[in-house]
């Protein structure tokens, strides 16, 4: 079990840079054009917060759509990936390379295939998000010991009972972990492609503030993308250990 100092570090450490950065801004003269404080930003979130909610509504639920096809595709190649030894030397190295390409280059192909709006937003998200999960089922399934599987077979298990008894369940912690990464690359894609493509959004929001110069409202959208990421990056932990508890045994004691 954590201890109370351990479960506090985390507010603490940013409580700690919260102050550090106000004293800077108070003590240096910072133009709150060029670099806000903490205090002008929650002034300005709470005095735009009605526009910040709208915008932050259009960014969640055009990035858990995206997120959500992510994962049923990522799944789907994974357990194909991992289940063929054939299909994992074919289909990964032209996986690896497609995850090194920008994604932010795709959404002017996006606006043009689908016009202005959700869409863009949705597929960069999926497309920026659907890798780790892809890899990380694959692995799971890929790196099932082969004394385990030799055993199996010899009891009469097949490769189909193999890879949904033990080799499924054996890669839920690979899928946590992935889906803990790709929330918040789905989240990156989502507003990179809501600057560039979309008249609603975080995205959106950022781009405005900017050009009229209003610093605290654009940091108060970067606040909210990371508040949004965080809360779903501690949802999937949640639900990770209350569903992979055996595979964090030896870890929950310190």
């Amino acid at each position: 079990m954590k201890s109370p100092l351990e479960k506090a570090a985390p507010w603490l450490l940013l409580l700690a840079t919260l102050l550090v950065w106000q004293l800077i801004c108070s003590a240096f003269g910072v133009s709150e054009f060029i670099f806000p404080s903490p205090a002008h930003i929650a002034e300005a979130s709470w005095e735009h917060r009605w526009t910040i909610l709208g915008h932050a509504w259009r960014t969640y639920w055009v990035t858990m759509v995206g997120f959500a096809i992510a994962i049923v595709v990522g799944v789907l190649l994974g357990f194909l990936m991992g289940s063929s030894r054939l299909a994992y030397d074919a289909m990964y190295p032209l996986m690896t390379g497609f995850n090194a390409l920008p994604k932010a280059a795709f959404v002017p192909i996006l606006v043009v295939w689908f016009g202005i709006g959700a869409g863009p937003a949705i597929l960069t998200a999926f497309l920026i998000s659907f890798f780790p999960i892809m890899v990380n089922i694959a692995t799971g399934l890929a790196t099932l010991e082969p004394e385990l599987e030799d055993v199996l077979r010899v009891l009469g298990a097949k490769r189909w009972d193999v890879l949904m008894k033990v080799g499924l369940p054996r890669s839920m912690p690979y899928f946590y972990g992935s889906l803990k990464v790709a929330i918040t690359l789905a989240f990156v894609g989502t507003t990179v492609s809501e600057m560039t493509a979309s008249n609603e959004g975080i995205g959106y929001l950022l781009i405005s503030a900017g050009s009229s110069m209003q610093m605290g409202l654009a940091f108060s959208g970067l606040v909210v993308v990371g508040l949004m990421a965080m809360a779903m990056y501690e949802l999937f932990s949640v639900v990770e250990k209350r569903t992979t508890g055996w595979a964090h045994r030896g870890s929950q004691n310190h």
